[in-house]
């Protein structure tokens, strides 16, 4: 039995290129969409919000020169490219999906709304929510906690390059101690770089939870979902 019956899961754009700097890995990509497969098969029904950084950041680009507003527009397309082909490979799998866009491109994408969303979900369809919220300065995390929280979820799942979240980035500093589990005010006493300050007062105030793991080991989704304790659980 699954843990919860409705998720957004949040997947990074970059793991998406796995050894590489940039672009989409072939084998990344299928073992994202065999996850999702046996999350479905599971009876979870799943939103998804992918980032675009494996292709173009905006905030990055802002500080080499690019305008703000147009960077972070490129980043949005950034990650309807990203949609596109997990949807695709997910159709490779027999997996029903749609990708519901945040700005209007059809026929690339279906305009999203939450009704349209909720719909698909209710009639076993994966929804791939692209574009971010559409607007410039906010983050895919802030889309990611939008999404979530319009779409009733039960929960947040950020599928990241590490198992959960640290007193200091692993990746830095090896005496780094993980947490089974931390609340909001933690995060905002410690200053830890979870996600962007809105998405975590967003998921704060709505009483979204969040759950903070490894996607890039092969069947970590489904353990996740399953109950068994292989990341970091943000409580309210």
């Amino acid at each position: 039995m699954a843990r919860f019956k409705r998720v957004l899961l949040k997947l990074s754009g970059e793991s998406l290129a796995a050894g590489s700097s940039h672009g989409i890995d072939p084998q990344r990509l299928s073992d994202y969409a065999r996850q999702i497969k046996e999350a479905v098969s599971m009876g979870v029904q799943v939103a998804i919000v992918i980032g675009g950084g494996n292709i173009f950041r905006g905030l990055s680009g802002a500080s080499k020169g690019f305008d703000r507003v147009k960077g972070d527009q490129m980043g949005m397309l950034a990650t309807v490219i990203n949609s596109l082909a997990l949807s695709s490979a997910l159709e490779s799998e027999g997996v029903p999906n749609r990708v519901l866009t945040a700005i209007r491109m059809e026929p690339v994408g279906e305009f999203y709304s939450a009704d349209k969303a909720i719909r698909l979900l209710n009639k076993g369809n994966v929804v791939i929510l692209s574009g971010g919220t559409g607007n410039p300065f906010f983050t895919t995390d802030t889309g990611s906690s939008l999404r979530a929280i319009e779409l009733k979820c039960d929960v947040m799942l950020k599928g990241t390059r590490v198992d959960g979240i640290y007193t200091a980035d692993p990746e830095k500093d090896p005496k780094a101690v993980k947490f089974d589990t931390i609340s909001f005010d933690e995060i905002y006493s410690r200053n830890l770089k979870v996600m962007d300050l809105t998405a975590t007062t967003m998921c704060k105030e709505n009483k979204m939870p969040l759950y903070v793991f490894n996607m890039d080991v092969y069947g970590n989704l489904g353990k996740v979902l399953q109950g068994d304790a292989i990341g970091t659980y943000v409580t309210l």
